[in-house]
């Protein structure tokens, strides 16, 4: 939100006061005085007038997570242990996933409470890559790589997937990079050749890419390199 409408949205300020308060910059965000009226405020932003605090904010998390087979995508599950119950952190129901994977899925997953980011990351308009190591039960043709970067047909969502490349590493594995994530898509898109993925791992979601020290069930606090990658 715009620093303006923020402090406006404020019961004690009108437009006028708040005009004069940003021209005269006795207001800070995050500690630093602001006066343009378009500074984005954040839900963890520290907002304070005259030294008076508006908004204390709260610390942004970011964590990577090297998800183990048998573990469910969600904050809650009656049955089957979550991604959440993997992280020993306090206030965990603050947290939510950006970007799940399915139930027997490995590999690479993020997991904040900052909701601005996540969106950049998942959000189908920024096109970022994600990258997973498949298996399969059946040889995989040389042919898959150019109906894959051609896009193939889903009839349920009447929808064409967009180009898709694929890089044969052995008979029955390959390196698929998709920029979409449709429902169950990369174990649909080799379905189309009646070819069943026996197993899926995710390697990369743009470029962050899962750290090779972090076991199945590990996490770890992203950098801020690796935050301001997104």
């Amino acid at each position: 939100m715009r620093v303006d409408r923020f402090l406006s949205n404020l019961p004690r300020f009108n437009r006028k006061q708040v005009r004069l308060l940003l021209v005269e910059r006795r207001v800070a965000v995050d500690g630093v005085a602001v006066s343009d009226p378009h500074h984005e405020v954040r839900e963890f932003s520290r907002v304070s007038v005259d030294d008076e605090v508006l908004q204390a904010g709260k610390p942004a998390r970011y964590f990577m997570l090297h998800k183990p087979r048998g573990c469910v995508s969600a904050t809650s599950d009656p049955q089957h242990p979550t991604v959440l119950d993997l992280l020993d952190e306090p206030d965990k129901g603050d947290l939510h996933i950006a970007g799940r994977l399915d139930f027997n899925t490995t590999g690479l997953m993020l997991i904040t409470n900052d909701g601005q980011w996540s969106r950049r990351l998942t959000q189908p308009q920024t096109k970022l890559p994600k990258v997973y190591l498949v298996e399969t039960e059946q040889a995989i043709g040389p042919e898959y790589a150019t109906t894959f970067a051609e896009g193939i047909y889903f009839a349920f969502e009447d929808l064409t997937t967009h180009p898709a490349e694929l890089e044969l590493l052995g008979p029955r594995t390959a390196r698929l990079s998709i920029i979409e994530g449709r429902y169950h898509q990369v174990k649909r898109m080799f379905g189309h050749f009646d070819n069943k993925v026996i197993g899926l791992h995710r390697e990369r979601m743009g470029s962050l890419v899962l750290d090779a020290t972090l076991a199945p069930g590990q996490y770890r606090a992203l950098t801020d390199d690796e935050i301001r990658q997104v």
